[in-house]
């Protein structure tokens, strides 16, 4: 049975936790220490995390990727699921999912912590987006549609 997405991401920042206070050499210590925090995961599991968090080994050790890697992949998972994104006034974005897509996005668009969303709020195939002003709204108008043109 497939984890829900809210899983995953607590899954996966747990990885990332791991790695970034901890000299891991061996995915099993990362599957020891993810089931001493409670979570039931296999190596599979984990090998597959690292590999779709861009997590390699460097010098022998797990590193975590630099941030854009991370927002890119962020952004490849839900690109597909976006149709449009359309300005509603100064401080407000509409953007327009796939039915059943809109909480999935607005998830990973609250995971990606930019400073332009001030927060955003979901229906079934609509998510607006709070912004403080027009140039902020612009700013996530232009990351979006080049980073979901490009996926």
């Amino acid at each position: 049975m497939p984890t829900s997405l809210t899983e995953q991401l607590g899954r996966r920042n747990a990885i990332a936790e791991i790695i970034k206070e901890n000299n891991v050499l061996r995915q099993k210590e990362i599957v020891n220490l993810l089931q001493n925090k409670g979570y039931g995961v296999t190596q599979s599991s984990v090998s597959r995390d690292l590999k779709e968090m861009g997590i390699n080994k460097f010098n022998s050790s797990y590193t975590l990727p630099e941030k854009n890697i991370t927002t890119n992949y962020a952004l490849k998972n839900i690109d597909s699921f976006i149709i449009g994104v359309i300005s509603a006034g100064p401080n407000l974005l509409v953007l327009k999912t796939e039915i059943g897509a809109a909480q999935r996005v607005a998830v990973t668009l609250d995971e990606l912590n930019w400073p332009e969303i001030i927060a955003t709020l979901s229906g079934d195939d609509t998510i607006y987006i709070a912004t403080s002003s027009i140039s902020q709204q612009n700013k996530i108008k232009i990351k979006l549609e080049k980073d979901i043109n490009n996926g």
